[in-house]
This record gives C-alpha cells, sequence and structure tokens, in this order.
C-alpha cells in the first residue's frame, strides 16, 4: 500500500456526512476510499485501489507545466489528483460514470484541437465543464420536469410533492458535491434530464455517455435547481415557506415580467 510520505490528512474528507441523502449513490465506494486516505493513504493511490476507472489517479506534480489538463489525460490516461474534497469527488465520480467521464474527456480534447486554448473558452467547452463540474442528473416524470423548467417552484416542491417518490436525481458534478460538504440552501445545480429508465448506476452511465454531444450541451438544456429543495434531502424544506425565498427560488423571467407589468 502507497503512503503519502508527508502523510496529511487530506483537508475536508473528514467532515463529509456520508448519511447525507444526496450522497446515498456515492456512499459504498466514497466511504471506504475517504477512510484510506484519513488513514494516510496518498489520495491517487486511494483511488487507484478501487480500480474502477478506465483512468489512473497521479499526483498533481505529474502534470507538466503549461500542459492542458484534459489534453493530458486524453493523451495519457492519468488524472493529475490534488488532496482535498474537489478531486476526491472528481475521482469518484470517474468509479461512478467512467464511460460520461471518458466522453466528456473525448468532447473537450476535440475542441482543443480544434480551437487550441483560448484566454476565453467557446460555448462547448463551457457547457463541457459546466456538465463535469456542476451537474445533476433526473429521471422524473414530466409534470416535474415542466415545473423545474418553468421554475414553478410552488407547483414543482409543494403541489406535486408525492410524484418526487417517482423521481431520481443524482449528483454527477464533483464541485457540486464538494460544495454540499457545507450544505448552503442557495447551493443549486444544472439539471440535465435523464429520458431513459434506467435501473442503476452503470446503465445511467451508458446511456449518458451516448447521449452527450457538445453541440448538445452548447444548447444549454439544463433546468437550474436548489438541490436542497429536494423532498428528503433537508429538514427545513418540509415547510412550504422554505420555497417562498426569492433569492434562492428566483421566478423565471417571464414570471417578473408579469409582476412587473401586472395585467389591469
Amino acid at each position: 500500500m502507497l503512503m503519502n510520505p508527508k502523510c496529511t490528512v487530506a483537508p475536508g474528507l473528514a467532515a463529509i456526512d456520508w448519511s447525507a441523502p444526496w450522497l446515498a449513490p456515492w456512499r459504498d465506494r466514497g466511504e471506504c476510499v475517504a477512510q484510506s486516505v484519513l488513514a494516510g493513504v496518498a489520495q491517487p493511490a486511494a483511488l487507484n485501489q478501487a480500480a474502477l476507472a478506465p483512468v489512473c489517479f497521479v499526483p498533481q506534480s505529474e502534470l507538466p507545466p503549461g500542459s492542458a489538463y484534459e489534453q493530458y489525460i486524453f493523451d495519457t490516461k492519468r488524472v493529475p489528483t490534488r488532496d482535498g474534497l474537489h478531486d476526491f469527488f472528481n475521482g469518484l465520480v470517474w468509479q461512478g460514470f467512467p464511460l460520461t467521464k471518458k466522453r466528456l474527456n473525448v468532447l473537450q480534447a476535440a475542441q482543443i484541437e480544434r480551437s487550441g486554448i483560448q484566454p476565453v473558452r467557446g460555448p462547448a467547452r463551457d457547457a463541457l465543464t459546466l456538465f463535469d463540474e456542476n451537474a445533476a442528473l433526473l429521471q422524473a416524470p414530466d409534470a416535474l420536469w415542466d415545473a423545474l423548467v418553468a421554475k414553478d417552484w410552488q407547483r414543482l416542491f409543494v403541489d406535486l410533492r408525492p410524484l418526487w417518490r417517482q423521481a431520481d436525481l443524482v449528483l454527477f458534478g464533483h464541485a457540486l458535491m464538494e460544495k454540499l460538504v457545507s450544505p448552503r440552501k442557495s447551493i443549486t445545480a444544472h439539471v440535465y434530464r435523464v429520458l431513459a429508465a434506467e435501473d442503476s448506476m452503470a446503465s445511467m452511465d451508458a446511456w449518458l455517455a451516448r447521449d452527450l454531444t457538445a453541440d448538445r450541451l452548447a444548447a444549454k438544456p439544463f433546468a437550474h435547481l436548489p438541490v436542497l429543495g429536494v423532498p428528503g434531502w433537508w429538514s427545513a424544506n418540509e415547510d412550504p415557506m422554505f420555497y417562498r425565498d426569492a433569492s434562492v427560488f428566483r421566478p423565471s423571467k417571464a414570471q417578473s415580467a408579469l409582476a412587473a407589468c401586472p395585467l389591469n
């Protein structure tokens, strides 16, 4: 077993609450890896022990100066990994969604080949990064999805609350998971709808890897969801007044325009 020579505990891993409902799909593999790191195993080595990803995790120092992170992964199948929550959750997503993460990396490398490394990313690269960092995957009945897209929070979370028993929301973005280690009401996911009835993370991964394209993501097919509003994810949202906080549950542009110019 490879140990971290400095034996420094990766900051933040001890703070992960694995009983949090949003981490339920990740707990079995994630808690074990976190315990290894907390016991002194170097974080890349602890991730490699799971042996479920199509890449190898290596220390961040192996990324050559001036090299693009995504291109390096594409060329070497090695993921530079720092200590800490952000890269820890990135490693878990590589294990849980290996086909999708590989697909995202292929799409990123294609964008780099087309446009090079620019100071400002184009819309496709922006969307690919946004998905990688902050996406959540939703399987849900049409009524829930329509209310989410419309930002009709009363209908989504109060009127249709029983319908959430037929929905499944899985966190994908590793930055999103990192933020939720310290939950705040305002934390918002970019939700991508899964249209196939997948019954496992592996089958969802296979479907998603087939579905994602740079053009599709550049079209911004996301809905914005303050994730602590999901029924069963946060005790405070059992009170319907939770959703009246317009600084978090913001109205749509159409709703705002209507409120500003009410009909006589």
